[in-house]
């Protein structure tokens, strides 16, 4: 179809410094910018895509200058006031674990960000922190906007110390969040961070924990139950995990395999440019399977660079989920 879209992707452009696992050294800036590019590959140049996000005056040039070859990105909403905006380090270990520092902090993202950009078609949330959106941003857009709300579960599952070590955290407040999202995306750590005990026992604490396959279909009926449509869980090499109810009301399990990447370089911001592609292939579609084809596809072509232009035209992109998935 390709109609024409106006996108608002909401979260940190932090200034990263990344060591890949074969040891190479890149500085470059990450996390909404990912989504917003993959966005701009896909939507075409009648389409809008709007960055909601808060950065260091130092930054907000150099970003705006990257962004400037995007027709369809517009970047009044690169906001430099406050002077805060995030810094990270992140050492990989393997392709997808690493360390993480932050030693920078964003202004969080509040209703008064998103006052004029009530009349989007999707909002695409990406924190990596957990104090980098507020609730009653969800909230605002939510009673105001008729756009689908897509949020990312990192950054309420992680935290950061006061030495800048970043540490998984339970979403504890998860309940109170929930009725504002239509699409929730996770990974298997975030989701073992959203779905918890009433109590554990100190070595169940200790143990480093990946939510387990039989335990994704109940985490995911309360999530559906408590207001959100559709929640997608990626498991790395596997794919992704879908759920959400059919027209009868019955909740729908699919696992959706991974696009094969022959040379991973870099896998930062995969998790970022997955929601983009959802969010695209859900305006695109209204298939909430067929969504999940275009999120796979905009992680895959993250991994394959440094760059920001390993992201394909829809054209492009299209053939790829054709050779991996058949017909949309």
């Amino acid at each position: 179809m390709n109609k024409n879209y106006k996108i608002i992707v909401l979260g940190p452009i932090p200034r990263d410094h990344i060591t890949t696992y074969e040891g190479q050294v890149v500085e470059k800036y990450g996390c909404a910018l990912y989504p917003v590019v993959a966005l701009s590959q896909l939507a075409g140049d009648r389409s809008e895509i709007i960055p909601v996000t808060h950065v260091q005056q130092r930054d907000s040039e150099p970003i705006k200058a990257i962004l400037a070859s995007f027709s369809n990105v517009k970047t009044d909403h690169i906001n430099s006031e406050l002077n805060q905006g995030d810094v990270i380090s992140l050492k990989y270990v393997t392709q997808s674990k690493r360390i993480e520092c932050q030693t920078a902090f964003m202004a969080p993202i509040l209703p008064a960000d998103v006052k004029d950009l009530l009349d989007a078609d999707a909002y695409v949330f990406v924190p990596v922190t957990d104090f980098e959106v507020a609730l009653d941003t969800l909230k605002h857009i939510k009673k105001n906007s008729d756009g689908v709300i897509i949020f990312d579960a990192h950054g309420p599952t992680n935290s950061c110390t006061r030495k800048g070590e970043r540490v998984h955290r339970f979403w504890i407040d998860r309940d109170q969040w929930l009725p504002y999202i239509d699409i929730l995306k996770m990974n298997l750590e975030e989701a073992a961070c959203s779905w918890f005990k009433h109590e554990y026992t100190e070595e169940e604490l200790a143990d480093e924990e990946e939510l387990s396959l039989d335990e994704l279909p109940k985490f995911a009926e309360h999530c559906l139950s408590h207001g959100v449509k559709a929640v997608y869980i990626t498991l790395d090499e596997y794919g992704c995990a879908v759920y959400f109810k059919n027209n009868q009301g019955k909740i729908e399990e699919h696992f959706v395999k991974r696009i094969r990447v022959e040379n991973v370089v870099d896998t930062t911001g995969c998790g970022d440019s997955f929601a983009g592609g959802l969010a695209f292939g859900f305006l695109e579609t209204g298939d909430y399977v067929k969504a999940c084809y275009y999120g796979n596809a905009m992680g895959a072509q993250r991994c394959t660079g440094t760059e920001l232009n390993i992201y394909k035209t829809l054209e492009e992109t299209e053939r790829q989920i054709k050779e991996n998935y058949g017909d949309i």
